[in-house]
Order: C-alpha cells, then structure tokens, then sequence
C-alpha cells in the first residue's frame, strides 16, 4: 500500500516494469516509450523523494514493505546460522542472531526484526526486544569476539518493549549490559540503521566503530509521537517534533552521530529491496577494509574515540 504522497510515483513505476516486461519479451516498438518512461520516472522520484520533510521520513521508515533484517541477511551475506535463546529465560524473535559469511568473511549478524504477516509480527512483537533478546545479542557478539569475527547490526525497532515482564526480567539492566558489551568489543563492529531507530532499544545494538544509516531511515531518543506528547501535551504535532528530534540520517551525519548515509534506490528501499541490499554491501565492504587491519587495542580505542567526540561539552 503506496503513502499519499507516493501514489503517483508508485504507479509510474508499475507502468515502467510493465513496459521492460514487453521489451524483454521482444516486443522492439516499446523501446522509444520505455525509455521516456524512464526519464519520467527518475525525474519525479527526484521531486518526491529527495525533498522529504522529517515526518515523510518517519513514514517511509515504517512502511510495512521496507526491507527488515532478515530480508538483508538473506539478499547479503552466505550460509546464515541462526542461534537462539540467551541461556537464562528464552528465546526471543524480536532479535535475530547467528553466523554467516560476508564476501567470504566469517561475521555475526545480529538486528532487530519485526515481522511481515500479522502472525509474525506478533511473534516477533512488531520488532520490540525483551531483555532475553538483548542477552543473546550479547551471547552471539562474545562469541564472535572469542573467535575474532567482526560484528554487523542491524537496527530496525520502535523501541525496546516496555511491558510489566520485560521489566520484572531486568529490561535496563539487559540494555546497560548491551551497550557495555558492544561499547569494549575487541573485534570490527558496524551498526546499520535501516528502519526504525528508537531510543535505547535500537542504541543497544548501535555502538560501533562505524554507524550506517539508509537514506529514508530514522534515528532518535524517542518518538516523534510521543516527544509530541511530552513537550506540545498534543499528538497532532508530531510534525513540528520530527523536525526538532533531528532524526534523519542527514542531520545526524551533520551531528557526527554517523558516519556514512547509504543512498537507497530511486523510490526508496521498499521499491527495490535487491538493489538496496545491492547498495548496502558496498558500504559495509568499504567498512569493513578500513577496520579489519587494526588490532583489537586499536578498534577498542577507535569506538571509544568515536563516542567521546560526540556532543558538546565544556570542562570547568
């Protein structure tokens, strides 16, 4: 189901796929009004897409057609070995973890996933972690630390769940307990923000070396819902609090809280999750060559000087 506001470019390219479908059957006379189609089509993703204000930002973030973690393991890396459980409670399917080869390259992979079918969605409660989830991220991201794999995350969540049970079963505790882990890693970590960033549920899984984010993601301390809710007492003005959030990759690449916007494909990913994926492995492979040289000494302090540049601050 295409946003109003893409409901014209999402039909322009259905025209476009139907007339390559013609041409590439054989049919040579759709070539001249294929290629205006094109044109057409790159022209108003241009109108659409690279003027988007925050809150359009927020939407296409969560459309429920955007490529989630496991559509990126599957369409990235080889051989994925998926673990469960964090050895004290359960399993929880809001966060997948496991192994897999990266051009070659034993890695962890491990990112938050919310589901496609109402049934699945609800399995992996819309993406929002229990304390088990965090756990066996950490389980997973010692593993790969003993035996010297680099880490790449996936970060796609409204948030970590903030229910009765995840509380009693220490929900903050399971979150400090990430940020440490992942903060004192000794091997190459990458964070990937491809949907959703929301508060502490998605910083869990984003301290790294190097912190990517895809063009039309988000990435903020909270909703734009609920920092409406706190600041304006009104809901409605989730416009004016995604603006002042700063959320979008190209604010927080501005801010130097990431390193790298990876562009998606005309239309944004959810048009063309293959060719975004596409995208992806180039900026993870860039990544990946520039830390995988360095000693583990040498990665610890790279993320610990990452971090302590950020923000500003005054020594008195």
């Amino acid at each position: 189901m295409p946003l109003d506001f893409e409901r014209e470019y999402v039909e322009l390219y259905q025209k476009v796929d139907q007339f390559k479908r013609l041409y590439q059957l054989g049919d040579r006379e759709k070539e001249g009004e294929l290629r205006r189609l094109q044109r057409e089509l790159r022209k108003k993703a241009r109108e659409i897409y690279k003027k988007l204000d925050p809150w359009s930002k927020v939407l296409v973030a969560r459309h429920p057609q955007r490529p989630h973690t496991m559509d990126y393991i599957s369409l990235t890396f080889k051989d994925f070995i998926e673990l469960h459980g964090d050895r004290c409670f359960g399993d929880d399917k809001s966060i997948v973890a496991g192994f897999a080869y990266f051009d070659g390259v034993p890695v962890a992979v491990i990112g938050h996933e919310k589901g496609r079918s109402t049934k699945e969605k609800m399995e992996r409660n819309f993406g929002m972690p229990h304390p088990e989830g965090y756990r066996k991220a950490i389980r997973v991201a010692r593993l790969a630390e003993k035996y010297n794999m680099p880490v790449i995350t996936f970060v796609d969540t409204p948030g970590a769940y903030p229910g009765i049970g995840a509380e009693e079963r220490g929900q903050s505790e399971a979150i400090a307990q990430s940020l440490y882990t992942f903060g004192y890693l000794k091997v190459p970590s990458i964070a990937v923000v491809i949907g959703e960033g929301g508060s502490g549920g998605a910083l869990a899984l984003a301290v790294a070396n190097r912190i990517l984010m895809l063009e039309n993601a988000i990435y903020s301390v909270i909703s734009p819902e609920g920092c409406a809710a706190i600041l304006w007492k009104d809901q409605s003005k989730v416009k004016e609090a995604s603006h002042a959030l700063k959320l979008t990759a190209q604010d927080l690449l501005k801010l130097g809280v990431i390193d790298y916007i990876v562009p998606e494909p005309l239309g944004a990913s959810h048009i063309d999750p293959k060719r975004s994926a596409k995208v992806l492995k180039y900026f993870l492979r860039k990544c990946l060559r520039e830390l995988i040289s360095k000693s583990g000494q040498d990665i610890l302090k790279d993320r610990i000087k990452k971090f302590e540049s950020m923000g500003a601050f005054w020594e008195q």
